[in-house]
């Protein structure tokens, strides 16, 4: 991986990117937080699940890579039950395979932009896309596209409490197109068993099939309540405690980027 940062230094370094997309999306100005080296070079829009353009995330610079982060639902699990989660054909690729409708979307609505933002940078840098919650799941379609449709052909991919994304010839076909895949998720997270492997639409008898991707990397908490299991804040406390001095220095230089560390209060 690029920079010399090792997994552990980059699935923190992501969780708190990913942690800026809801600040970018919850300040009215679109303001968040930039690390240290990196501009911010393209806004991602995207319309969202109740059809209104949203900020979605953001691509960034540094010289030697390119972070694209996208952002979940601000409600916590709602949006899970919200949505029906029937398929649709996954059209950016030659492979047949189907994922999931209302994500699909979504991410159809913002692809344009991050072509051309893409086009637009210089060749030769590492790209790395990241993603939390139904952010995630954007972030996996998007690392199969880009891989399959542009020069960045082996990107880095980071994801945090996703959902399942689509049928079991998608998480095959994403295990080939991004083999540098980290699907980081708490066995306590709700989210990440949604859909369910087999989903039924009410009423009706047709099936749909899910399953994850690959690479499963677990990271266990127990916050005590559904959504602080899901929580971006909650993936980078317990990431931050595998190099803590990392952490440090990484919050310390800059301000405001860090998620705010859950200090649990003994009794």
């Amino acid at each position: 991986m690029g920079s010399n940062k090792g997994y552990e230094q980059w699935a923190i370094f992501l969780a708190a990117v990913c942690g800026q997309t809801y600040a970018q999306f919850s300040n009215t100005d679109g303001s968040f937080a930039v690390p240290a080296n990196y501009s911010v070079n393209h806004v991602i829009k995207a319309k969202s699940l109740g059809h209104v353009w949203e900020n979605f995330g953001f691509i960034m610079e540094s010289p030697q890579e390119i972070i694209i982060a996208f952002r979940g639902t601000s409600s916590t699990t709602n949006w899970i039950s919200d949505i029906i989660a029937s398929q649709r054909k996954f059209k950016y690729i030659k492979e047949d395979c189907l994922t999931h409708r209302g994500f699909t979307d979504i991410y159809s609505s913002a692809r344009e932009g991050i072509l051309s933002a893409l086009s637009k940078i210089e060749p030769g840098k590492t790209l790395y896309i990241t993603g939390h919650s139904l952010g995630a799941a954007l972030a996996t379609m998007c690392a199969v596209d880009l891989s399959a449709n542009t020069d960045y052909r082996s990107p880095y991919l980071f994801t945090y409490g996703s959902p399942r994304v689509g049928d079991p010839a998608f998480a095959k076909v994403c295990t080939r197109y991004v083999p540098n895949s980290y699907r980081i998720a708490n066995p306590f997270d709700v989210v990440t068993y949604t859909p369910p492997s087999i989903y039924k639409l009410p009423k009706r008898e047709k099936r749909y099939y899910y399953s994850h991707v690959q690479t499963l990397n677990p990271q266990s908490f127990q916050n005590g309540a559904v959504a602080l299991n899901h929580i971006i804040g909650s993936y980078f406390t317990a990431l931050s405690k595998l190099q803590p001095e990392f952490t440090e220095q990484l919050c310390q230089a800059n301000p405001g980027f860090c998620p705010l560390i859950e200090v649990k209060v003994p009794n």
